[in-house]
């Protein structure tokens, strides 16, 4: 099977079993662990942060941001179609219990101007504002890249009101490839990052969380306080240590291979792209074919290709590791065998 339903189901690599095999371990909770302290000082340095915290997921790692920078009863502000927002399962509210203040942005990009007039303080009826979350790239709007300027407009608004803000950085990766910029001009205009070393990088487990000496020390509370405590842990910070290392700069292949397979959707009657591809997510649109998402997804399947229905009428591709130009090109055959067999049923 050709599987395009995300990055995260790429498989690891030999080195990173290699390397894994080969780990020096310790107990992480009594901070032992030589590797998990190797993989933390490098990501902090990338990151241009003082520290840095192994965490078992983005969704862990963003939840601990939202309870360390926020009480009680506050409120963050975020795009509305965010993964803090729609794919954490409620936990901004299960956990720290605050409410999300979603709003529209383009192409998941929201402006500054319109998170101002978001931003609530001191009035007794309303949540004062804790937080503001950005994400980059942004998942749902089809791999959007948000560029440094635009997130240092939305920084200068935090700053002026004393609001932190934390970015869901799960791809950033792949946004820096794309403007062949260091992750470090993105993560100036943040208070804290999380980065995912288990999607196009490769890894089998685990995102870092990353900001001040402060922010990192009630971090890790937090992360004790949500099971995230480990102890042998260097034997999975091992593979992340690879992942930083030496398999950011190939997403510029798999950024290639999505912006071909795009021109190729455009070019079959009945399919188009439904958002402008800059990474390494396709969007595509099948609402002419008369087919649900689901419907086509099946489909699909039956031609040895996995994709996700992300939408009534939209296919979610997303290339990565694991797919080669041969499968990219294998995906468009395909893809043009479905709308040929129906048109004709």
């Amino acid at each position: 099977m050709i599987d395009l339903r995300s990055d995260t189901v790429t498989k690891l690599t030999d080195r990173m079993r290699q390397e894994m095999f080969r780990a020096e371990v310790g107990d992480d909770v009594y901070r032992d662990d030589p590797t998990i302290q190797k993989l933390e000082e490098l990501a902090a340095d990338m990151l241009g942060k003082e520290e840095a915290l192994f965490v078992t997921s983005g969704t862990q790692g963003n939840q601990i941001a939202v309870l360390v920078h926020c009480s009680l009863g506050q409120e963050i502000i975020l795009e509305e179609g965010s993964h803090i927002f729609i794919y954490e399962g409620g936990a901004t509210s299960a956990f720290a219990g605050i409410q999300p203040f979603p709003i529209k942005g383009e192409r998941g990009i929201m402006s500054a101007v319109d998170v101002e007039a978001t931003i609530r303080g001191t009035d007794i009826h309303e949540a004062e504002t804790g937080l503001i979350c950005l994400e980059n790239t942004h998942n749902r709007a089809g791999g959007t890249v948000m560029s440094p300027e635009k997130m240092k407009e939305i920084f200068e608004v935090a700053e002026r009101h004393s609001i932190p803000i934390h970015l869901d950085g799960a791809r950033l990766m792949n946004a820096a490839v794309v403007l062949k910029r260091p992750m470090t001009d993105f993560t100036q205009y943040v208070t804290t990052v999380q980065i995912c070393l288990s999607k196009g990088l490769g890894a089998p487990v685990g995102s870092i969380i990353a900001g001040s000496t402060e922010f990192i020390t009630k971090a890790r509370k937090w992360r004790k306080r949500l099971g995230g405590g480990l102890r042998q842990a260097g034997v999975l910070a091992a593979p992340g240590i690879v992942a930083l290392t030496e398999m950011i700069d190939r997403l510029k292949e798999d950024h290639e291979h999505a912006a071909w397979l795009a021109s190729q959707i455009d070019s079959i009657p009945t399919l188009k792209v439904a958002s402008q591809v800059e990474t390494n997510i396709v969007m595509m649109d099948v609402s002419e074919t008369e087919l649900t998402s689901k419907q086509f997804v099946e489909k699909l399947k039956d031609h040895g290709v996995l994709a996700n229905p992300f939408a009534p009428t939209i296919v979610r591709l997303v290339t990565h590791y694991d797919v080669s130009k041969a499968d990219i090109h294998q995906t468009a055959a395909v893809l043009k065998n479905i709308v040929t067999s129906n048109v004709g049923s």
